[in-house]
């Protein structure tokens, strides 16, 4: 079996794209891992925002807080079943605002998922990472390292495709819900006994000294927008199922909202549990710089269990399904891509299927961006949180708005009008939690999110352009055109006489009747020359056919290229309406390396020849099989 083969897995056919359509215990850990994980940074990401509050922050501000992103999360829920049922093939937010608001608010989307997907990623495998240090602290140092091995091993479970990508993901996504849920379980329950005040196994570190005499009502107001604005990174996730939607079995639709709805019930319990596990231990954020460093999560986990063997198992699944997580932008930026590419607003190579029925190059894309991120803030979630949610809550507020347009338009579908409320609030509630993050995020990082979406927006449109020129310019509406045919002017550049250049020369002959075999000599040795006569012109001559011209070019600074390029633009000129091609005999060898032990002028005349030639010049390449 081959390598790759049992690295990818083996080819899968065409007609085998049914067999990998998943149902809803796949679903769940393919497209869900983002959001559910996200209650392992999402309360720790707003705690940050609180921690010059100290325990009185957390104690009379973090529950509110999330009292408001998960009404906000009730509002996306409800809305995007209706927008996975209104797109049975698939209702990302890009489909939805082209096709109901028009292109440009569908670019605006496109940019911004591409950056919260990437994003996405990157957080995902910091998460894990993270996890891992507040555990095992010494390894703070390897903090990267490990973050890119963990990405590359998601990568190539990706590439075995969506099925077996579900089957790897299902045990770590089960333990990391089960593990939680029992720590919400018993944590509440410890705290309901106890009055509120229940006994920590471990002792949280302590909070750090509150200074709210310093802070003036406005000011305190700020600092519990930006703690809201960091919280609603735990809301990422939701837009993925509407993206995947043709990953399931049929009914698609079916299948997908009930894979929704089983994502947002376990986050709302994982963010509400864990949000008042910390209030009721008094858990409090640390600095992410500090050498001791401990996520939030841990110390809270530790809280109720101690530092047992429970403790290293939740951890552990932590680990796991956040750095896991990534795989929901992994399923689903492809085939966001690909949509954007059948528009023309990305290369056409992100539409073709892999070996695996996968959208490979869209995966390749998504990791080299996320490596790019990851080494960029050196794998630290909390550097990349200001980033985070913009891109995600801007998606979220066009794609509601174009489904607001979309019932609008849809005359005869029943309810219209609850379903037209529906998405409305959903827009208009998303929008003004876009402004706030904006707004709060801005100085700390997110202006780099806002430059980027118009960034991302212009090469969209220039790509777009170049398709649109090179599809006007490559049309024609006539008929074959069959006036003015005559064979070409075949040139051959050859070093000396061999089985390779043999080949090339009998092509060239079949081709043309007036072929030109040019000769760079930089050596005075004309090799070629010496052989000429017998090994060329003498059979020619025995046979009646047209003799080839041997045309000698002296280099005398040593160049092989110039020359030749000089020769064909050269003859170019002289035979205006001639179709020049030039033959290029190369030798192909059987290992990759071999590559490295021959000259590759070669390569360097044929990308010469198609930057600076034109429609009149072609190149063939005449191979040579070692």
């Amino acid at each position: 079996m081959k390598f790759f083969d049992v690295l990818f897995g083996r080819p899968l056919a065409s007609h085998e794209e049914h067999a990998e359509h998943i149902g809803v215990a796949a679903g769940v850990p393919i497209f869900g891992l983002d959001g559910l994980t996200s209650a392992a940074y999402g309360p720790e990401a707003a705690m940050l925002l609180l921690i010059p509050l100290g325990w009185y922050g957390v104690q009379h501000f973090l529950m509110p807080i999330f009292g408001f992103i998960l009404t906000l999360l009730t509002i996306l829920y409800f809305s995007y079943r209706q927008t996975i049922e209104a797109y049975p093939n698939g209702g990302g937010s890009f489909t939805v605002a082209s096709e109901n608001l028009g292109d440009h608010a569908g670019l605006l989307a496109a940019a911004a998922l591409m950056i919260d997907y990437i994003l996405t990623a990157a957080v995902g495998v910091s998460g894990g990472v993270s996890a891992l240090v507040s555990v095992f602290q010494w390894l703070h140092p390897y903090q990267l390292p490990l973050c890119l091995v963990i990405l590359l091993f998601i990568t190539i479970v990706n590439m075995r495709g969506v099925k077996e990508t579900g089957v790897v993901f299902m045990l770590p996504t089960f333990l990391f819900v089960g593990t939680l849920l029992t720590t919400i379980a018993i944590g509440v329950t410890r705290s309901i006994a106890a009055h509120g005040h229940p006994m920590a196994l471990a002792a949280p570190p302590p909070a750090a000294v509150a200074t709210m005499e310093h802070l003036t009502p406005w000011l305190l107001i700020w600092v519990l927008m930006k703690a809201f604005s960091n919280g609603c990174a735990a809301m990422t996730g939701v837009e993925a199922v509407s993206n995947g939607v043709t990953a399931f079995k049929e009914p698609r639709s079916h299948r997908a909202n009930q894979t929704l709805t089983v994502i947002i019930a376990i986050l709302i319990v994982l963010l509400a549990g864990l949000s008042y596990v910390a209030r009721s231990y008094g858990v409090t954020a640390m600095d992410p710089d500090a050498g001791n460093y401990q996520t939030v999560l841990s110390i809270e986990v530790a809280a109720v269990f101690g530092r047992g063997w429970f403790y290293l198992l939740t951890m552990g699944s932590v680990l796991a399904a956040l750095s896991f997580s990534a795989n929901t932008a992994f399923a689903d930026f492809p085939r966001m891509a690909r949509a954007i590419a059948g528009k023309d607003y990305l290369p056409h190579v992100f539409l073709l299927r892999g070996r695996r029925l996968l959208f490979s190059h869209g995966i390749y894309a998504l990791t080299g961006f996320t490596t790019v991120i990851l080494i960029i803030f050196d794998g630290v979630t909390d550097r990349l949180i200001p980033l985070y949610a913009i891109g995600a809550f801007l998606a979220f507020t066009l794609s509601q708005a174009g489904m607001v347009v979309h019932w609008h338009r849809t005359t005869d579908a029943p309810h219209r009008h609850v379903k037209m409320f529906i998405n409305g609030l959903g827009s208009v509630a998303t929008g003004i939690s876009l402004l706030v993050i904006v707004s709060t995020k801005f100085l700390s990082g997110a202006w780099v999110t806002v430059i980027l979406v118009p960034f991302l927006i212009l090469i969209m449109v220039a790509v777009k352009h170049h398709y649109a020129r090179v599809k006007n310019e490559t049309a024609d509406p006539t008929p074959l055109r069959l006036t003015g045919l005559e064979p070409p002017i075949v040139v051959i550049p050859m070093a000396r006489w061999d089985k390779i250049t043999e080949k090339a020369m009998r092509f060239g002959l079949l081709m043309s009747p007036v072929v030109k075999v040019v000769h760079v000599d930089s050596d005075d040795a004309d090799m070629l020359g010496a052989v000429w006569e017998e090994m060329v012109l003498k059979p020619i001559r025995e046979s009646s056919m047209p003799a080839p011209e041997l045309v000698t070019v002296k280099s005398n600074y040593r160049t092989i290229l110039s020359p030749l390029m000089d020769y064909v633009l050269k003859l170019e000129d002289e035979n205006p309406g001639r179709k020049i091609a030039v033959l290029l005999p190369e030798l192909v060898v059987r290992h990759w390396w071999e590559n490295l032990l021959h000259n590759q002028r070669v390569q360097l005349l044929k990308l010469l020849l198609l930057l600076k030639g034109n429609q009149r010049i072609v190149v063939v390449n005449i191979p040579w099989y070692l």
